[in-house]
């Protein structure tokens, strides 16, 4: 008659992918086996020194391949465990280190979900028949034995069912917290944006009032200076050609400098904008075309990516352009005489919460100074031999009136990337 042992050690493996001290839980767990009958078959020893060495493998091995990895462990365990069941009895079904199978059970089950759990058990389960085989030829099975090879067998899948519904439930509290973490880092990221927006804005006021406040009182000056320098011109053109042309050059550079005033009170000036609901393709395009009649002989590849559907914006026409006007001048300035690739890219986007559009403007030039990007936005900063250092700060602060925001990102040598986002009507 063939006999089944009573029950023996339960094999505890629910949790062997945690590192470090469980490790070396494993490896006293088999010390122990090692420790018991038949200590002198140096087979069993062998087969327990590999499923401790696999044990403390077995993070790298899945690591390194991740789709595969599981399913080798599991079947690496089942061999062991049943090379481990033929070296401690002579006849392998009545060893009593049966429990082995729990091993690559559990494994399956953390690794996998319910139906591949299942899967695997059974498999576990056929294996463990297995030794059957061998076992019928000399002895025979009786109802008793057949009644606990059942137990056995049920008992495997419990434990594999229960192990992967801790797994599967761990899994999915991990994937909270790490949905959680992502959404905290972009809120954080988010929150950091729009403090640099309120400092700029913040800067942007004060120095616009600065500006307005100069500017009013330059004015008057530079009137009289041009007068006066327009009479001495005429007085002086027949009598003292040098002192009439130097009376010239005092009006022109009035001129510069009144013009100049005039920008700074454009930019501290309160926009009144006329918003109108328009696609912003159209309004681009013709920035584009502005300022390629600007600079006719640039060597500048323009690229355009538009998404085909855009929701229509409220934007101020004439104040929308100057933005674009102004960054497609940046960039045909930025890559200069030699030329390069400015990629402009029109796509819905969404902005703290609100549904509108982002139009990104990024050329090949030298790029920005990384001391400058927290200040190109000011006014007065500029990377041109030059120009005032109006452009971007009439740019930001139109873009501030639309309730949009204004981004650069820049890497020396691979070119600036501005991204205007300009919200869609509520």
């Amino acid at each position: 008659m063939l006999h089944f042992p009573a029950s023996g050690i339960a094999v505890k493996a629910q949790n062997h992918t945690a590192i470090g001290w469980m490790d070396v839980v494993w490896l006293l767990f088999l010390a122990g086996l090692a420790l018991l009958h038949p200590i002198g078959e140096v087979h069993k020893q062998l087969v327990l020194l590999a499923i401790g060495v696999y044990q403390v493998l077995e993070r790298r091995v899945v690591a390194r391949l991740p789709r595969s990895g599981p399913a080798y462990s599991v079947l690496v365990k089942m061999l062991l465990g049943t090379l481990l069941m033929l070296h401690t009895s002579s006849v392998g079904i009545n060893s009593p280190y049966y429990p082995i199978y729990y091993l690559p059970v559990v494994t399956a089950a953390v690794y996998f979900n319910a139906w591949a759990t299942l899967l695997w058990t059974a498999l576990a389960a056929g294996a463990y028949c297995s030794l059957l085989i061998p076992a019928l030829s000399e002895y025979e099975l009786t109802a008793s034995g057949v009644y606990e090879l059942a137990i056995r067998i049920l008992f495997l899948f419990l434990a594999g069912m229960l192990v992967n519904r801790f797994a599967i439930e761990n899994r999915r509290q991990a994937l909270r917290y790490q949905t959680l973490a992502e959404t905290l880092a972009e809120t954080n990221l988010r929150l950091a944006r729009a403090e640099a927006d309120a400092r700029r804005s913040e800067r942007l006021a004060a120095l616009g009032q600065l500006s307005a406040g100069l500017a009013h009182e330059i004015r008057n000056p530079l009137g009289v200076i041009k007068g006066s320098a327009e009479m001495l011109n005429r007085k002086l053109r027949q009598a003292s050609p040098l002192a009439s042309e130097l009376a010239g050059n005092i009006s022109s550079e009035v001129n510069r400098l009144s013009g100049l005033v005039a920008r700074f009170l454009d930019f501290a000036r309160p926009s009144r904008l006329e918003l109108r609901p328009q696609q912003i393709a159209p309004l681009v395009d013709r920035a584009l075309k502005a300022v390629r009649d600007q600079y006719p002989q640039a060597k500048v590849e323009v690229e355009r990516d538009y998404f085909a559907e855009l929701p229509a914006l409220p934007l101020d026409e004439e104040l929308c352009e100057q933005v674009f006007i102004n960054l497609g001048l940046n960039a045909y300035e930025a890559m200069g005489t030699s030329g390069g690739k400015l990629r402009v890219r029109i796509a819905p986007a969404m902005g703290n919460g609100r549904r509108g559009v982002e139009v990104t403007m990024e050329d090949s030039g030298p790029g920005i100074p990384p001391d400058l990007r927290e200040s190109i936005f000011n006014p007065f900063v500029t990377t041109k031999a030059t120009g005032a250092g109006l452009g971007l700060s009439i740019v930001s602060k139109i873009v501030d009136d639309h309730r949009g925001s204004l981004r650069l990102s820049s890497e020396p040598g691979k070119g600036a990337r501005f991204c205007v986002f300009l919200p869609a009507e509520e």
